[in-house]
């Protein structure tokens, strides 16, 4: 038996500098069925990634901002328990940008079937889904690493981080790793095998920096923006590569960030800077999904997860990505596969 009403979050104001709890709330519905072409679906778990918090602020970007009083989205991953598509299969475990709702119905059109085979279904929201293919692109259509270049990645610790790393060392790269405690840095050099980590709150980081690139630095791989990137493209080389990922140190300032200007950087280096989102690759995803497999299939990327469970905690998973409480993909699991 399924429940009468279902649970569900709503954006119901838009965050000054650092959202709130105050800016979500938790709402019921009644429970919907789907009609023709549709599934009732049921979510099994909910990606908290950085780049939502853009859209909670009514400006342009990339992707439309959510809506006020309506129920935030972004990716999850879900059961079928009722399908009126015979694309879907009562039973099949689907991934989506869907919304923060305990069961919901979906299109045919706004779901992908998982390979459970491939690796464990949360690796789709991970290292196989989003946030590895962006590292995947980012690094290698942008960064184009050569062997015994020096790569370094701001936010390293991170989803998107950590595998680019990973993926400069599988083509032969030195990959240098900034994150913000101790325990990251253990991680990045111990576990996943990064030839440098540095901690970019340390007071001589900049020094830190200047001795883990002996040679300079030939990609840097920006998550973070401001202060790290500023320092980082102060040692960039000749040609130097710069994919422009993400500026998660900016996203909750309240007034605009006046930093150094790089444009003359990348002047005298002849160096490209470019930003992309992962969406601009969207035919080659199933390949890469592939590439990526075969190499945690391989042990050649490994990859960490901070589940935290009930739907009750999504906000604060969300609120905690901006305190870097996670390493790896930050998860909510909201309920069990059905047996």
């Amino acid at each position: 038996m399924h429940p009468e009403t279902i649970q569900q979050i709503l954006l119901v104001r838009r965050p000054k500098g650092m959202p709130v709890e105050e800016d979500f709330k938790f709402d019921q519905a009644p429970m919907p069925k789907p009609v023709l072409n549709e599934v009732l679906l049921k979510t099994l778990y909910v990606s908290v990634d950085p780049y939502m918090r853009g859209r909670m602020s009514d400006r342009k970007s990339y992707v439309p901002p959510f809506q006020l009083d309506e129920v935030i989205k972004g990716g999850v991953i879900s059961e079928v328990i009722a399908s009126q598509t015979p694309e879907f299969s009562e039973g099949d475990l689907v991934i989506g940008n869907l919304g923060w709702r305990t069961y919901q119905t979906a299109h045919e059109d706004e779901l992908r079937k998982i390979d459970e085979k491939l690796a464990p279904i949360t690796t789709h929201l991970g290292v196989l889904g989003m946030p590895g293919l962006t590292a995947y692109f980012g690094l290698l259509d942008i960064g184009q690493p050569k062997v015994n270049e020096t790569v370094v990645v701001s936010g390293a610790a991170g989803a998107v981080g950590s595998v680019v790393g990973q993926i400069a060392k599988i083509k032969g790269a030195r990959a240098v790793g900034i994150a913000g405690t101790q325990e990251k840095l253990d991680f990045l050099k111990n576990d996943l095998g990064f030839d440098e980590a540095i901690n970019y709150k340390d007071g001589d980081f900049y020094e830190q920096l200047k001795q883990t690139c002996p040679n300079g630095v030939d990609v840097y791989y920006d998550n973070v923006g401001g202060e790290v990137s500023d320092a980082v493209l102060r040692m960039i080389n000749h040609g130097a590569r710069i994919p422009l990922c993400g500026q998660i140190s900016l996203y909750n300032l309240e007034k605009p960030d006046i930093g150094p200007r790089v444009q003359s950087q990348l002047l005298i280096n002849s160096a490209l800077m470019k930003g992309f989102i992962v969406s601009d690759y969207a035919k080659e995803f199933q390949e890469a999904e592939q590439i990526l497999a075969k190499w945690v299939q391989d042990g050649k990327i490994k990859y960490r997860e901070t589940i935290v469970e009930g739907f009750d905690n999504i906000i604060q998973a969300f609120l905690g990505l901006f305190e870097g409480d996670n390493i790896g993909k930050y998860l909510v699991k909201i309920a069990d596969q059905s047996k």
